[in-house]
């Protein structure tokens, strides 16, 4: 029997005290928060997508940052796996567009509340409100942890699950790069990732809550495409959010702060030629209108005055006397409909944290450190992200399964 101790109460390091438990060692899981779980709590506006139904492969392409690193761990505990974990204890869940998964019940609690039954099950002492400032080794192998009371708590294993650098408030604020950091361990530089991107046009403070789905975005750098994705998107104050959009930061990242534009087609399902057709069928039954009361059945409301300011169409002016020239320039408005990014939000914004711990100094099969014995690390402390769907919280269970069994 060995004593173990996890640094941080998320969805890792939670797994990772179940699965130490389970093995019979003696646990202590150690949150600096009031509770555990502060994180899990806000995933999925609150609902918790928690994983994906997609098979393994089809995660791994989305998981661009070092996919490749996960095979192991989630064929050792898959998102099966996870979601039979999870229905045992009588949560039921359901799947969503996209394969997104999440309890039945919409609430983000009861998944918490299931992993503290596995926890109390298991004997895992778990201590709260409670901050873990140093981790200690000696010869290569690990002595244990220090808390911010000045007790030193000697273990023969420690696993860091303490998260990235988003989301500070729920505790993960970067200080599992400085315990894996001072111990050895090379850290890849730490971006944002799934972040809202900040937009220099002033218009899009009209458009602050519209959503638009079904459409399809392509980001590109000096004329070059980088991305391309087909989804939902959501207009803020400051620029731009919602899934796609988050998705895109990933690369969009890599190229400020010079000037990265993004293009939305706005009717992706209809060539430019169809697009101009429907128009005109519109423009033929609105030829008595003006220009601004004739677009009601082809765009959401909240977006009409400013495609209307973007067009350089007069707004009074009567349809039937829109040039060809007039249709065919907002055909081509509508189809790249373009925004200019000039940063993300700050990182404490982003859902994910990209870079972290060189995945080379890990053991893809147990997550333990391949420089100090005893020392594993999981989750978002390692360099590997997902885009969203459910993958980063699946990333997380999987390593800190791995942690768990393997410590």
């Amino acid at each position: 029997m060995k004593k173990v101790v996890v640094v941080g109460g998320g969805p890792a390091g939670m797994m990772a005290a179940i699965k130490a438990g389970e093995k019979g060692h003696r646990v202590t899981l150690i949150e600096k928060n009031d509770r555990l779980g502060k994180k899990l709590f806000i995933t999925g506006k609150g609902r918790c997508n928690l994983t994906t139904n997609k098979d393994i492969e089809e995660i791994i392409k989305n998981i661009p940052g070092n996919g490749a690193f996960m095979y192991s761990s989630l064929y050792t505990f898959s998102n099966y796996d996870l979601m039979d974990m999870i229905e045992r204890k009588g949560v039921k869940l359901k799947v969503e567009r996209g394969g997104r998964v999440f309890p039945q019940s919409d609430k983000s609690s009861d998944i918490i509340k299931c992993f503290e039954r596995y926890l109390k099950e298991n004997n895992v002492e778990v201590l709260l409100n409670t901050k873990v400032t140093d981790v200690r080794a000696s010869n290569g192998h690990i002595e244990g942890v220090e808390v911010d009371s000045g007790r030193f708590i000697k273990c023969d294993v420690v696993i860091l699950a303490t998260g990235g650098k988003s989301y500070p408030a729920t505790g993960s604020s970067g200080d599992g790069y400085v315990f894996a950091s001072k111990l050895g361990h090379k850290i890849t530089e730490i971006k944002p990732s799934l972040i809202p991107l900040v937009t220099r046009e002033e218009w899009v403070r009209e458009l602050m809550g519209l959503s638009l789905k079904n459409v399809e975005l392509t980001v590109k750098y000096k004329n070059k495409t980088i991305y391309r994705d087909f989804g939902e998107m959501l207009f803020t104050h400051f620029g731009i959010s919602g899934p796609i959009v988050l998705s895109s930061s990933r690369k969009v990242v890599d190229y400020l702060p010079g000037e990265v534009d993004i293009y939305i087609d706005l009717k992706p399902a209809l060539s430019e030629g169809e697009l101009d057709n429907r128009i005109l069928r519109d423009f033929e039954k609105f030829k008595n209108k003006q220009f601004k009361n004739s677009l009601d059945e082809l765009l959401p409301k909240k977006l009409i005055p400013v495609v209307i300011k973007l067009s350089g169409i007069p707004s009074e002016k009567s349809v039937n006397s829109i040039t060809k020239e007039e249709r065919i320039g907002l055909v081509k408005l509508l189809k790249q409909f373009r925004l200019t990014v000039t940063g993300t939000r700050p990182i404490s914004e982003a859902i994910v944290t990209r870079g972290g711990v060189n995945v080379k100094e890990v053991d893809p099969s147990t997550m333990e450190s391949k420089i100090i014995n005893g020392l594993y690390i999981t989750g978002e402390l390692l360099d590997v992200d997902g885009l969203t769907g459910g993958f980063n919280l699946q990333i997380a269970f999987s390593t800190g399964y791995c942690a768990g069994i393997s410590c």
